[in-house]
């Protein structure tokens, strides 16, 4: 009997020190959490390169077709985008131009279609429209060149294009 009121005591004292503290009453409030999450895209390209321009063979007569470049672009989710390509850092009159580094120029074009019929640039018409990004996957898009038939030259030739996302 002993133990029997010991244990009872035991546990008595357990509730006791483990039952919350008593209150008159409660009251609550809502505490409202939020954020801006602006708008972000971020750009980059793979390089473009034609091989040997033939001016007196092949390309007398035939545009080079043959090459293609890369412009990705990440974005977060629901941003819409343009992507537009300058002219060049040798365009003359908006015509974009390959540089040998002496004196001479060969011209070409980039477009936004295979078919290379609609071109890519940087006005509002000619820039490449981005759908909402439905998520923060890369997409990449295609640019293709073309490098107009019976032109003349020989060497190296180079240029720069700045691409650009707007979103």
């Amino acid at each position: 009997m002993k133990n029997l009121l010991l244990a009872l005591a035991i546990a008595a004292a357990a509730v006791l020190v483990a039952a919350p503290p008593a209150h008159a009453g409660t009251a609550t409030s809502n505490l409202a959490v939020s954020v801006d999450v602006d708008s972000s895209c971020s750009i980059s390209t793979t390089p473009m390169s034609f091989p040997a321009y033939a001016p007196i063979g092949a390309n007398a007569s035939t545009p080079d077709d043959s090459t293609s470049g890369t412009v990705t672009v990440t974005c977060t989710v629901g941003a819409s985008s343009s992507i537009g390509l300058s002219s060049g850092s040798n365009a003359s009159g908006g015509q974009s131009r390959l540089f040998d580094g002496v004196s001479n120029y060969l011209s070409y074009g980039l477009f936004k279609d295979a078919s290379r019929t609609s071109p890519w640039g940087n006005s509002t018409s000619t820039q490449l429209t981005v759908s909402a990004a439905p998520d923060t996957s890369p997409r990449s898009f295609q640019v293709y060149g073309r490098i107009p038939a019976g032109q003349s030259g020989s060497g190296h030739y180079t240029d720069t294009v700045l691409a650009t996302v707007n979103f």
